[in-house]
């Protein structure tokens, strides 16, 4: 049985020099190709390729930010990242195992790269995944599925993320959603821009105003154009004070 691979680049001529290139290794071939990382996400959900060659610059989500999601499915493919960035910029992007390949792509470094992405199994995808998310200032979207279509909210709009049980809700300006990523792997990706005020909870600090008391003496947050309260636990009390008190 071939080994599936999904193709992804903003421009045509490289998805087409690629393919062409994969049409001479044995035992590959392209289930599909996108053009931006949004795509992408739909087009390994609709195909569950094996491999995902995935272009790092393009527009509205990048192929960093697109193996992010990726990387939260249950079952997520190996991805080789292709650049025509120089070394000196992709330390940021830095692997174990299959990592990257430089533009122009030539076959002999494809080959070897397909070779050592099959081999992978599935801990180790998530673990090299999980390598490149140290970029946090490459994220700047949530993914989320709502009535079967992907649904991008971008992080200035969210408000704060609460978790219940295996899910979480993002509340934003227009509304709510629910995503499986779980809220540790936000708060690693968003620490400079949210803070944790509870063990099921994390808030946008631009969106923080102050604290209040309620009714029965629980420390709470108050939020900028939100009513919603959301308590603050002891545990995270001293911290939340210290920012509030140093904006």
């Amino acid at each position: 049985m071939s080994i599936k691979i999904l193709v992804v680049d903003d421009e045509e001529f490289a998805r087409e020099r690629i393919k062409g290139l994969i049409e001479r290794c044995t035992d590959y071939e392209v289930c599909a190709e996108a053009e931006n990382g949004v795509e992408a996400i739909t087009m390994v959900e609709r195909y569950q390729p094996d491999i995902v060659l995935m272009d790092i610059s393009m527009p509205g989500m990048d192929g960093l930010e697109s193996a992010r999601n990726l990387s939260t499915m249950g079952n997520p493919p190996a991805v080789i990242f292709t650049t025509a960035y120089g070394e000196y910029a992709l330390e940021a992007f830095s692997t174990k195992a299959t990592g990257y390949l430089m533009k122009p792509i030539r076959q002999e470094q494809l080959l070897q790269s397909l070779e050592q992405a099959r081999s992978l199994n599935r801990v180790q995808r998530l673990e090299v995944l999980e390598q490149r998310d140290g970029q946090r200032s490459s994220r700047k979207h949530i993914c989320a599925r709502m009535r079967g279509n992907l649904e991008l909210i971008p992080i200035e709009d969210v408000v704060y993320f609460q978790a219940d049980q295996k899910y979480v809700t993002v509340r934003h300006n227009k509304g709510e959603v629910i995503i499986e990523e779980s809220l540790k792997s936000l708060e690693n990706d968003l620490a400079d821009r949210f803070i944790r005020i509870h063990r099921n909870a994390l808030v946008a600090k631009s969106r923080i105003t102050g604290l209040t008391k309620s009714e029965i003496g629980r420390t709470q947050i108050t939020l900028d154009k939100v009513q919603d309260q959301l308590e603050v636990s002891r545990r995270h009390l001293a911290e939340v004070r210290r920012f509030v008190r140093g904006r």
